[in-house]
């Protein structure tokens, strides 16, 4: 604290009155201060209370974000206090040479003498040179920065238990703590709000690590500024790992309303998910889910939904069929296009330009031998089905790409894999939620699917069914479970994508769940899915995954390795600047509902 000198007052000074200001200083003092202190080596006694100061002299190599937590959620009273003094850049640049200096002379003489290196040294060398090049480029400053503790007890037999507390606290993430021994007093001014370091014990951060340790910094998600109120949707995720606070958020009051799921099998990824769902009905939102392992049954079961089980007999879906209640001008064109991107799911890419071409006109021949034009009226006539199709691509005035392409759709119009569009449209699915599950489909048919489960669903988003509930205000959720079966087919990620991009405008989200990173992120339409996901959940990853996935999200080595050893039901959520770390919360009958079976036998045996 600067120390106040008393000015010498002249003879013809006598008569003034300068000792006006030091009374009111005394008399706010008197006012304000302590009714005494009494210093001993490691503690003082301010009043009724005792105080101990320690100062954090030691720091982990690598240090997460609002590290200080720990130590501001102990239950007791404890002042933490953040002296920063900027550091010249001249001066930084001096200090951090004569560092590199005398490190690379360290390494050059122990390989003189022929001894192995100093592993400290050499990683502080690699440090002190990185640090060098980012103070260069102007990415970073230096800061000298003291951090220092002040532990208040009622008495000062209470004082050397919280003592113990607050250093155990400290040595759990690699923080070391001194004793201000015989330096109490100016301790405790330091801690105090007078803008005063009487200790000095400061280290060297970088504007990064300086940042972690902000003291309003926290673990948790930001709260509702003052005046805001709560806000009125939102599902709780779980638990924050860090500080235990709750993880609730809301994906409707993002920029957008996707989301993305990674993780490995086993993961614990389709039990959140299915909290999600149930969750979010409980908030009126209606939700879809594309099932390729019938894991969603039990709980459309419970909660009144509907499940159509596509490859089950008599479970038909025609692709040509035009949404009902769409008069938009180009309806009918919607549906061609459509056409072409199954046909294409279903042949395993895009067919010739030459193909294409005679495809576009079988279609169009189709449509209008069947009785609907571009006229409105025509469209609530029969729809045709895919085997009318090859039927029309067969007549013999084709050329030869339409018979062509009319024997390689053959396995799908009269061979073996006919029975899912071998006839009209059998059953439409309405409700708050609708599971289609792919489980029955043969694997060749698991694509195609998956994409026609979507277009059904994607038709009841852009043009609403007349008479659902919710009508066109209705939220709406999209799920995609093992989305890397389509995310393989060219033409099925193309889909997903514009799904993606266009779910926002009509208050639908569309949640991506998976287990193979490569799929998902080994392709440009994959990376953009990612890139239209305002939410994104990154569960336990493999080993030969976490260098893309590292790379795709921007994760701290930290983050990284959580994710390689992160248990079952643990998470990170990435949503623009907000990183938490959490692990799923259920009450006993979420559990049962939400749990596979193989978590249900395991727990019986418990």
């Amino acid at each position: 604290m600067p120390r106040l000198t008393k000015p010498r007052r002249g003879r013809h000074d006598r008569d003034r009155r300068p000792a006006t200001a030091g009374s009111t200083t005394t008399d706010l003092t008197t006012a304000t201060g302590p009714s005494s202190v009494q210093a001993a080596p490691r503690h003082l006694s301010i009043g009724e209370g005792s105080t101990t100061t320690l100062a954090i002299t030691g720091y982990p190599p690598e240090v997460g974000l609002a590290w200080p937590e720990v130590l501001l959620s102990w239950p007791g009273r404890l002042d933490f206090v953040e002296h920063i003094e900027p550091l010249p850049a001249a001066l930084a640049a001096t200090r951090l040479r004569r560092q590199r200096a005398r490190l690379e002379s360290a390494r050059r003489l122990d390989a003189d003498k022929g001894r192995l290196g100093d592993p400290a040294t050499d990683a502080a060398a690699e440090d002190a040179a990185d640090l060098a090049d980012r103070i260069a480029r102007g990415a970073t400053r230096l800061h000298r920065v003291g951090h220092y503790l002040t532990i208040h007890a009622p008495a000062q037999a209470d004082l050397a238990d919280a003592v113990a507390q607050v250093r155990g606290a400290a040595a759990s993430v690699l923080l070391d703590t001194q004793t201000a021994t015989w330096r109490q007093l100016p301790g405790w001014l330091s801690t105090l709000p007078l803008g005063y370091d009487g200790l000095r014990m400061r280290r060297i951060f970088d504007t990064d690590a300086l940042a972690c340790a902000f003291p309003l910094a926290s673990a948790d998600l930001p709260a509702p500024l003052p005046g805001d109120g709560l806000p009125a949707g939102g599902v709780l995720y779980g638990l924050n790992t860090a500080s235990n606070g709750v993880v609730w958020w809301d994906r409707w009051a993002q920029e957008n309303h996707n989301s993305v799921v990674l993780a490995r099998s086993g993961a614990g990824k389709s039990y959140l998910v299915k909290l999600d769902i149930l969750r979010s009905l409980y908030d009126r939102v209606q939700v879809a889910v594309i099932d390729p392992e019938d894991e969603y049954l039990r709980l459309a079961d419970a909660v009144g939904g509907t499940a159509l089980p596509l490859g089950a007999p008599g479970i038909r879906i025609n692709p040509l069929d035009l949404p009902p209640g769409d008069r938009r001008p180009d309806a009918l064109t919607r549906r061609i296009l459509f056409c072409h991107t199954l046909i294409s799911v279903l042949l395993g890419g895009q067919p010739p330009p030459a193909e294409r071409a005679t495809l576009d006109k079988a279609i169009l021949a189709t449509y209008t031998a069947a009785g609907i034009t571009n006229d409105p009226a025509t469209w609530a006539r029969p729809a045709p089905l895919l085997r009318d199709l090859t039927t029309t691509l067969q007549h013999p005035q084709q050329p030869a790409a339409a018979q062509t392409l009319a024997a390689r759709l053959s396995p799908w119009t009269d061979g073996s894999f006919k029975d899912l569009f071998d006839g009209p449209t059998t059953y439409r699915p309405t409700g708050h939620l609708v599971v289609w599950s792919t489980r029955q489909l043969a694997d060749e048919l698991r694509a195609p699917g998956m994409l026609i489960a979507l277009d059904a669903i994607w038709r009841d988003v852009d043009v609403p069914t007349p008479g659902r509930t919710g009508g066109l205000g209705a939220r709406r959720l999209v799920v995609v479970d093992e989305a890397w079966t389509l995310l393989r087919e060219g033409e099925g990620a193309k889909f997903l994508f514009r799904m993606a991009k266009a779910a926002r405008k009509r208050r639908a989200g569309l949640a991506v769940i998976t287990q193979d990173a490569a799929d998902l992120l080994g392709c440009d339409l994959g990376q953009a899915v990612v890139a239209n996901a305002a939410t994104q959940i990154l569960m336990r990853q493999a080993p030969q995954a976490i260098d893309a996935i590292t790379t795709t999200f921007a994760l701290t080595a930290g983050e990284a390795r959580t994710l390689l050893a992160a248990g079952r039901g643990e998470a990170l959520l990435l949503a623009g600047s907000h990183r938490v770390s959490f692990h799923i919360v259920a009450s006993a009958q979420e559990h049962q509902l939400c749990a596979g079976i193989a978590d249900l036998i395991d727990d019986s045996d418990d």
